[in-house]
């Protein structure tokens, strides 16, 4: 059951990510192409800004609201559930309009002072209005995720990008240039935050009950428990901030450093070496509140259900996929933003084996967050963050953009070992050593025809075909599947129609073979 619940979980994640990605390449796209490597480099400088301000803004709560929520809801106490969803609300509010006004006014010394780009106040001053409405979203997808309704994010993703992408296109065309681009983000952000409200009033209000009377929750109490949100959602904030550090550190630096024209390319590059997170985010977002649930019920053997799982479902899809996309940078950079920015598909090869490590330190931190331990991933990351700034700082000036990949991806590689033993410590849970060997040996052997092909777009095109092929084959000759994973697949094959028996007769050859 833990198994289901969490791979349904992580399913639905997985959808939201992937709209989340999927849209935001398909906005990089165009941006790239409506605005050129010039434009599409002052973008790239007001993307850290806009996380940054969002994560202040929220005050790191809709982590502190998942977890509370599920805590309460599993011991029935809905009262607190309600309180918990609201009072966060209101907190977050304040706060994103205090930030909000921050960002605009501090807009012209960033672009002047820090990156010595003047053409960069406007889009930096657009960031502002992205944050009112993102704590908004922020706090009712948080609660979404505590009642485990992880299909109202996924629309509420949806919304976001479908606003955000024609908005901005709009805007962009009609002459705002790259703050047309940012506004449209707030337009998206707007239109998700009403669909969010909706959402909420129509299938989760039934499950709050009116306030008592005689049990009024005033000021002062709502003061306390914001002290007991803040408690756990500091270490988030501070956790997150360092995670954003980790991905755009290098942005900054090279900015400092170098013409606005590197820092589109290392723009271009970055968000396809974060694919495979879509993979991790799921899993991780899912995970949170499993691992909350089973230690709030003391039950270790679903704890341990959970970890294992978790780290099984992400390194059997990322690590080929990461692998994937650095043997074939080039082609995928020309074929997702054009032949003007092939320059950074150096930086590509280097910076998605870094992912492949921040995904396991992402899935590590969730579960942290959700058995207790948030000050956890926050010093790991702290330490990360200075150990990839110093990295920076040493590296850029001499090798550009590639010395920046470079940095973030040893960071990441320092980050991965020490929370995964943490984890393992604290859980007290054996990792997945035999499957993670297996894993790994699946995806060198499908490493061999690929480095044989050409890296060219047809080069591309033929192994997107072949590696899935060789890497199934692989895994069931090395009898990487669990029983589970055949009971998991049925489910699904039962869903897809047409494919249904052609889906049946696959598993049923690797449940002889591959188990």
């Amino acid at each position: 059951m833990g198994s289901a619940k969490l791979a349904k979980g992580s399913f639905m994640m997985m959808i939201s990510y992937i709209l989340f990605r999927v849209g935001g390449y398909f906005y990089r796209f165009l941006m790239s192409r409506l605005l050129g490597p010039e434009g599409y480099g002052l973008l790239g400088l007001t993307i850290p800004f806009q996380g940054i301000f969002q994560i202040l803004s929220a005050g790191g709560l809709p982590p502190a609201i998942a977890k509370y929520v599920s805590q309460y809801k599993a011991l029935n106490e809905y009262d607190q559930v309600r309180q918990v969803i609201f009072t966060s609300l209101k907190f977050m509010v304040v706060l994103g309009i205090f930030f909000s006004l921050l960002m605009f006014f501090s807009a012209d010394w960033i672009a002047n002072s820090v990156f010595h780009k003047p053409l960069a106040v406007y889009p930096l001053q657009a960031v502002a209005l992205i944050t009112p409405f993102s704590v908004i979203v922020g706090a009712f997808r948080g609660a979404f995720q505590g009642f485990y309704k992880m299909e109202y994010i996924v629309v509420t993703r949806a919304v976001e990008q479908v606003f955000m992408i024609t908005m901005a296109v709009v805007l962009v065309s009609i002459g705002f240039y790259a703050a047309g681009a940012v506004m449209g983000t707030g337009i998206g952000f707007m239109a998700s935050a009403a669909a969010a409200f909706l959402i909420f009033r129509k299938f989760l209000w039934k499950y709050l009950p009116e306030p008592d009377p005689e049990k009024k929750f005033g000021l002062w109490d709502e003061l306390k428990l914001i002290k007991t949100l803040l408690g756990f959602s500091i270490p988030v904030i501070i956790t997150a901030l360092s995670e954003m550090a980790i991905y755009d550190i290098s942005t900054f630096v090279i900015g400092s450093y170098m013409a606005t024209k590197y820092v589109g390319y290392y723009t271009a590059a970055d968000p396809i070496a974060r694919m495979p997170l879509v993979i991790s985010l799921s899993v991780a977002t899912a995970v949170l509140p499993a691992a909350s649930e089973a230690a709030a019920l003391k039950d270790k053997g679903l704890l341990k259900d959970y970890i294992v799982q978790s780290y099984r479902y992400v390194i059997l899809l990322v690590l080929p996929l990461c692998v994937g996309i650095a043997i074939f940078a080039q082609p995928v950079m020309a074929l997702l933003f054009g032949s003007d920015f092939v320059p950074g598909a150096e930086a590509l090869s280097i910076l998605v084996i870094g992912m492949t490590f921040y995904t396991l330190f992402m899935v590590s931190a969730s579960i942290s967050q959700g058995i207790g331990f948030p000050r956890l991933p926050m010093m790991i990351l702290l330490i990360g963050t200075v150990i990839n700034l110093g990295l920076n700082l040493l590296l850029v000036p001499l090798y550009g953009i590639v010395g920046a990949a470079l940095a973030t991806t040893i960071a990441a590689f320092i980050i991965m070992i020490g929370i995964l033993w943490q984890t393992f410590q604290k859980t007290q849970v054996t990792p997945p050593y035999q499957d993670f060997g297996k894993i790994s040996l699946a995806t060198a052997i499908m490493c061999l025809p690929l480095i044989i092909l050409p890296k060219t777009f047809e080069g591309f095109v033929l192994s997107i075909f072949i590696a899935p092929i060789v890497y199934l084959l692989s895994l069931i000759f090395l009898k990487g599947f669990e029983v589970r994973d055949l009971k998991m697949m049925n489910k699904i094959a039962k869903r897809m129609g047409p494919l249904s028996s052609l889906l049946e007769k696959l598993i049923k050859f690797i449940e002889r073979f591959g188990t």
